[in-house]
């Protein structure tokens, strides 16, 4: 079936032009100014006046993640559902070995959860819980499967943490083969002596977790990474930043030309200090590692700036949802922590609402243009983790994968109208400009005229190649 977008401005990285977008089944096959082809197709959406983007990549997110005595609320089918409402046609989420256990093992068990679930094309970094000779072979192995990231987490000790000898064994096994690190930066150690002295002296609201969490602990893991990666030679990928601080190590590490890279997430960008404090416990909302800053020190607003001079190059989200409230299945989660702020799930939902929010303050309040808006949620995230151009952009041969985009409407985010299954937004109440029309995943349009065509199956695993966006 050949399908034409007719008279919509098409926006990719690299420019923009009012033309015309020719689609033979899952493919891209001809771009030209609109109306000067003859083209005929089986099907003409005219998007006049609208926005004709690729779809969103968001390469962090969190189905089913076990956490705190419970479960990330969204599962591959109800997360990536919710991620085609919101624009965003491919994920990367995170599979994650136990420690003790085999990697492989990890893998499959998010394969099984995976395949034949998803609305939209995923595909897997595996989070490395236990560094060991196996593990390092099993490297090897997984990137025959098309797994060609991994993450190493300096945080939560006894769970998920790696020490600095593990991380840098796995960064001299990334450099033989290509493999990108992905490092969570935050010193654990600090941390937990921060926490229980906090909690000593009955300090235990949510606020209390950004507290015992400051920006030195981000930007000290952040600078001890890079170090390591810098003497294993092998590419760093820092993950979900939060603190000015931390952002200008990977400014300066990047100047000295090393492939040092980062992400931040809108969490960051849109909330403060001001939301953990929110009263009874509904600051809750907003716990998550890293934490969201205090606006007044400028956290922000320097993310902003980076992403801005490009000294940050890809916003994901770090999906990870629990409810306020008793979930269906899964019973209470952020509740397990009143009276603790350590015992609160650290994670908030935002696979949906990632792409309006960053058009909104990007593009509406002029921080960045459109073609910067295009690259940093879609045609980077693509290029870092080996899918472009099969992903991330409009052009000749690549995935149909395209959201139609009207610049002029404004939608109200809630809780009420969102497809997540979270009992809450993050952003309740807020007005965006910008509304998404039409989404279309290889070919197939999975959203049009607020209303779903997608099934679970629709997406397809993705194997990828290592990391184009090399300095």
């Amino acid at each position: 079936m050949k399908t034409l977008i007719a008279n919509g401005t098409v926006i990719t990285h690299a420019g923009r032009m009012a033309a015309d977008v020719l689609i033979d089944g899952e493919t891209d096959v001809g771009i030209a100014a609109n109306g000067s082809h003859g083209w005929t197709a089986d099907r003409v959406i005219d998007a006049g006046g609208r926005y004709v983007l690729p779809g969103g990549v968001d390469v962090h997110t969190h189905m089913e993640l076990p956490f705190g005595g419970t479960f990330a609320s969204d599962d591959f089918e109800s997360g990536t559902r919710a991620a085609a409402w919101g624009g965003t046609t491919t994920i990367v989420d995170f599979a994650m070995q136990a420690i003790g256990e085999p990697m492989m093992d990890g893998y499959e068990t998010w394969r099984e959860k995976a395949d034949g679930n998803c609305a939209i094309d995923y595909g897997f970094h595996m989070i490395v819980s236990d560094v060991n000779e196996q593990t390092l072979k099993e490297m090897d192995i997984l990137m025959g499967e098309g797994v060609t990231s991994f993450k190493l987490i300096m945080a939560y000790p006894g769970v998920l943490y790696s020490n600095d000898g593990q991380i840098f064994m796995a960064m001299q096994k990334a450099a033989e083969n290509g493999i990108t690190i992905m490092i969570h930066a935050e010193n654990c150690i600090e941390i937990d002596v921060l926490r229980d002295q906090a909690i000593k002296r009955g300090e235990t609201d949510p606020i209390y977790h950004a507290v015992t969490r400051p920006p030195i602990t981000e930007s000290e893991a952040t600078h001890r990474a890079i170090a390591y990666a810098e003497l294993a030679g092998c590419p760093l990928y820092v993950v979900h930043m939060s603190a000015g601080e931390a952002v200008a190590e990977v400014a300066l590490a990047r100047n000295r030309g090393l492939n040092v890279f980062g992400e931040t997430c809108p969490q960051y960008l849109y909330l403060d200090w001001d939301n953990l404090r929110e009263p009874g416990f509904d600051g809750a909302k907003y716990v998550c590692s890293t934490p969201v800053r205090d606006r007044e020190a400028g956290h922000q607003e320097a993310l902003w700036q980076a992403l801005a001079t490009n000294d940050l190059q890809v916003i994901s989200t770090d999906h990870c949802p629990f409810c306020m409230n008793d979930h269906p299945t899964l019973g209470t989660q952020k509740r397990l922590g009143e009276g603790d702020f350590t015992k609160i799930p650290n994670g908030l939902p935002g696979v949906e609402e990632r792409m309006r929010l960053i058009y909104d303050g990007a593009v509406t309040d002029g921080r960045m243009s459109l073609e910067r808006f295009v690259e940093v949620c879609s045609a980077t995230p693509a290029k870092m983790f080996g899918m472009y151009p099969k992903k991330g952009t409009i052009a000749v041969g690549s995935d149909a994968d395209i959201v139609i985009w009207n610049p002029e409407v404004e939608t109200v985010m809630s809780v009420d109208v969102n497809h997540m299954d979270v009992d809450y937004t993050a952003y309740e109440g807020k007005t965006v400009k910008g509304k998404i029309e039409l989404v279309m995943s290889r070919g197939r349009v999975l959203i049009e005229n607020d209303t779903y065509h997608g099934s679970p199956g629709d997406g397809d695993f993705i194997a990828r190649d290592t990391n184009q966006y090399l300095i």
